[in-house]
Formats: structure tokens, C-alpha cells, sequence
């Protein structure tokens, strides 16, 4: 097992791996698409063809990411799924068996699921509509320590309420759609955030993008694409937009956009849409 101090050193990490050969490498998303991106890597100066399997978790793994890397190393990343309440997995797809870009896998051993309408929290919905994911399993938690209010609204009769909507396919394989409290609904439409997403990441000028509702006077609320474009280029808005419209319904292009250096992380690399919005609003106030 190779330890690395400080995994955001890219550089470092590069380094490691020459050096070690590792050929299992379990990260986050941020960290594939940094390693995707990184200027050593795109010269070709670095093998990474030692590594043959890759687990991904914390947030989602947008297809561009999964596919370059797998091109890069000829190693294959499977994502998977897990939340503090659940620690530290409770679905992933299969390393040597069937693995569905998108798709957070089947649950894992000892692991119930079921997803239910968004509404009333107990029907279940039918194999491929949204709803919400809810778990039992012996690494569910009791509760949250000192919130009974709050560990009553998401423990409910034994089932763990993820916040999370997701839907189940035919081969029982899940996908989480986006999270409940961040479905964006201008004009009373819905817009999921990953989908929008998913489009513009794959624009060859966008190293990052992080999609979120912000509130507006007229449509209610407002898709706002925050973009960090890859070094050396140039995007526009109007460019963005316009590659957006082969792939979107134009009620889920962003209306709203900012161009950014980076975007705000946890210490786990995930972006913090919340805090995109309340920059937002403060800017807004100003």
C-alpha cells in the first residue's frame, strides 16, 4: 500500500506511480479528472498503465472522466455509492462482472433497497421512474447524536431516507438521478443538475462545471452553470450555451453562468453546490 501525504499534489501523485507501479487505485472524481487533465499526462510522459482497477465514490462520475481515464491507464473504474449515514458503501458496480457508466452498481451484500415515491416516502415506484432511494443494512446508522427530530425524518421504520432519487433498471443495476433537495424547477419544470452536468463537461474547453437553481423573480428559479475552462483556452457564454442545445431540452440549458478558476470542495474533493449558491446571493446582495 502506497500512502500519499497530499493527493491534490498531482505532480506527487504522478511521481508515486511511476515509481510503484500500483495497479489498484481507489479516488474520487475530482482526482481522476485532475490526473485526465494534468499536462504531464497529456504529453504522454507518464505510464499509467500499471493500474487495472480503479472504486470511485463521493460524488458522481460523470462519463467523460470514466472514459478518458479507462483510455489513459486500460484500467477499468467502478463506481460506487455510499453516504456518512452508511458508511462506507452501500452499492458498487462489479470489477469483473458488468459495469454500467453512470450507474452506482448493485447493492452490496447484506444490503435491502428500495426507492419510493418522492411524496408520500412508502409506495414503491416501478423499475426505471425516479424516486427515492431508501436502505436498510447493518451498516445503517442508529441515529444522529443529539437530533431526535432529525434522525425521525430520516430513519423511518427501519428504512434509511437518503435524500438521494435514483431509479432501478431491469437488471437491478441503480442510479442515483441527483439529490431531492437540489432539483431545480424554473417555471415548475424539472431540471436534474448532473444531467446538465454530464452535457457540458464533455465540451473539449471545460476542465470542471458544477450546475445548480438559483432563485429568479420571474421563472422561479434559474439553472446557473458555474465553468472552470481548461488552461491556455477560451469558452464564451454563447458558446457553452450553444453546445448545450444539441443535448438538452432548452429549459435545462443554463440561463446563468459564471466562469471560474476553481470551484469550492469539501475535504473530500466533492464541489459544494450550496456553497456556489450562497456565493450567489451574497453577489446578488452586493
Amino acid at each position: 500500500m502506497i500512502l500519499i501525504p497530499n493527493s491534490r499534489n498531482i505532480d506527487d501523485l504522478l511521481d508515486a506511480t511511476e515509481k510503484y507501479h500500483p495497479t489498484y487505485f481507489p479516488a474520487v472524481p475530482t482526482l481522476f479528472n485532475a490526473i485526465n487533465n494534468h499536462p504531464k499526462v497529456q504529453r504522454g510522459g507518464i505510464n499509467l498503465s500499471s493500474i487495472k482497477a480503479c472504486i470511485s465514490g463521493s460524488a458522481p462520475l460523470l462519463r467523460e472522466t470514466k472514459e478518458k481515464f479507462e483510455s489513459l491507464t486500460g484500467g477499468r473504474i467502478c463506481e460506487g455509492y455510499g453516504l456518512s449515514e452508511a458508511p462506507t458503501a452501500t452499492h458498487c458496480n462489479p470489477l469483473m462482472g458488468r459495469s454500467k457508466i453512470g450507474s452506482i452498481g448493485l447493492p452490496l451484500p447484506d444490503v435491502d433497497c428500495r426507492i419510493v415515491d418522492v411524496e408520500n416516502g412508502k409506495t414503491d415506484v416501478l423499475p426505471g421512474e425516479v424516486g427515492e432511494l431508501i436502505l436498510k443494512g447493518p451498516q445503517v446508522m442508529k441515529g444522529y447524536h443529539n437530533e431526535s427530530a432529525e434522525s425521525a425524518q430520516a430513519l423511518r421504520e427501519g428504512w434509511l431516507f437518503t435524500g438521494d432519487l435514483a431509479q432501478m433498471d431491469a437488471d437491478g443495476y441503480f442510479t442515483i438521478v441527483d439529490r431531492k433537495k437540489e432539483l431545480i424547477k424554473p417555471d415548475g419544470v424539472q431540471v436534474w443538475p448532473r444531467e446538465v452536468e454530464e452535457a457540458i463537461i464533455t465540451h473539449p474547453k471545460v476542465l470542471e462545471v458544477a450546475v445548480a437553481g438559483v432563485p429568479d423573480s420571474y421563472h422561479g428559479e434559474a439553472v446557473k452553470a458555474w465553468v472552470v475552462i481548461k488552461p491556455g483556452e477560451n469558452l464564451t457564454k454563447e458558446e457553452v450555451r450553444e453546445w448545450c442545445q444539441n443535448q438538452l431540452a432548452s429549459y435545462k440549458i443554463p440561463s446563468q453562468m459564471e466562469f471560474r478558476t476553481e470551484l469550492p470542495r469539501s475535504s473530500m474533493g466533492k464541489v459544494l453546490r450550496r456553497e456556489l449558491i450562497k456565493q450567489h446571493l451574497e453577489g446578488v446582495k452586493e
